[in-house]
């Protein structure tokens, strides 16, 4: 595993909470809608709703270290990513999900967002790495915090939370990046 992932794995963790099972959390019922399916829980954001199968009340750390590479790290792009960029996408990959991680990829180096790293995204974001990588950080975090002030059930009971989580991502994100020059 890079070792840009070692270093973003420790911050995402670190927004991640423990076991819980919240019973108005969607993501916390193994069928992804509050009251459907088995209420499993999440851990270490590693959702019932996303891994129906899995124990989550005892996944380990190594387990969710090994799923985070897998399923989020590699298929958001994060791993195209230089330090600090890669940071805000495998984030967003977490919380929001790889298709939108991608499209919000793609909105910030101007390519069509369909949610697909192909050819054309990725010129797009290598140009964009060479040249602007901070204003793919400030525009991908832009789409992100739009997204979330869409979403009601976000602004009422979580909005707060989410809204310090993405302000720090971008700030741990900006020093890592800026440390790259």
């Amino acid at each position: 595993m890079p070792n840009d992932f070692d270093f973003c794995f420790e911050q995402v963790i670190g927004h991640e909470g423990g076991y819980t099972t919240r019973k108005s959390d969607h993501g916390n019922w193994t069928g992804g809608k509050v009251g459907k399916g088995l209420l499993k829980g999440t851990k270490y954001g590693i959702s019932a709703a996303s891994y129906p199968t899995l124990d989550i009340k005892n996944l380990n750390i190594q387990k969710a270290r090994s799923i985070y590479y897998k399923d989020y790290w590699t298929a958001s792009g994060a791993s195209l990513c230089d330090p600090g960029c890669s940071l805000v996408v495998f984030d967003a990959a977490v919380n929001a999900g790889n298709a939108r991680a991608r499209k919000w990829l793609q909105m910030a180096v101007g390519a069509t967002p369909d949610g697909v790293l192909g050819p054309i995204t990725r010129q797009a974001l290598l140009k964009k790495m060479l040249n602007d990588d901070e204003g793919f950080l400030m525009e991908f975090q832009a789409q992100r915090t739009f997204h979330h002030m869409k979403i009601k059930h976000m602004v009422d009971e979580y909005g707060l939370g989410w809204s310090r989580r993405l302000c720090d991502v971008l700030m741990v994100a900006t020093k890592r990046l800026q440390g790259k020059k």
